[in-house]
């Protein structure tokens, strides 16, 4: 086995472990992105509950409502808030995983890209080398067959002979 073809194999194992690695990056990402989504979602809920809970409370006061009533609007309110601010922290937290991930996963495919580039020149260079071996072997046999000639020529006079 060549040195050239051992170095293409190495390669392809790179390449394989690269692109192994690529889909790992892949599947992380798909994870991250499900994550955020959910976490979104989540905090935007949270936030429309707010809004919806602060319209009713505010529907109720104007009929009718006790300082317990309000203390406890309040605080209740005051807990939502400090819930929809924690969520929103966590969504913008899974945002920032998803682009890391992101950015892992371009670096992954730029990996793969290379190291494909890197065995296609590498089948190009061998191609070109098998090439010239090949000419070589062409011309060797053109310059020997050549010589072979040079040495036995033929004379008109001996073909001749053989002729009349």
């Amino acid at each position: 086995m060549s040195n050239s073809t051992t170095s293409l194999q190495t390669l392809g194992v790179l390449l394989e472990r690269a692109e192994a690695e690529r889909d790992e990056a892949l599947k992380l990402l798909r994870e991250a992105e499900a994550r955020a989504a959910q976490a979104a979602a989540q905090a935007s809920q949270l936030s429309q509950y707010r809004v919806d809970y602060r319209q009713r409370w505010t529907e109720q006061f104007s009929r009718q409502g006790t300082m317990d009533i309000v203390g406890c609007y309040q605080n209740f309110g005051g807990k939502l808030d400090q819930a929809v601010d924690s969520q929103g922290a966590i969504a913008l937290h899974a945002q920032t995983k998803v682009e890391r991930a992101r950015a892992l996963l371009a670096e992954k495919e730029m990996r793969v890209a290379a190291i494909g580039k890197l065995i296609e020149r590498r089948r190009i260079e061998m191609g070109r080398a098998v090439q010239r071996q090949e000419q070589k072997l062409t011309d060797e046999q053109a310059a020997r067959t050549a010589a072979g000639n040079n040495r036995n020529p033929q004379s008109p006079g001996t073909l001749g002979r053989f002729i009349a």
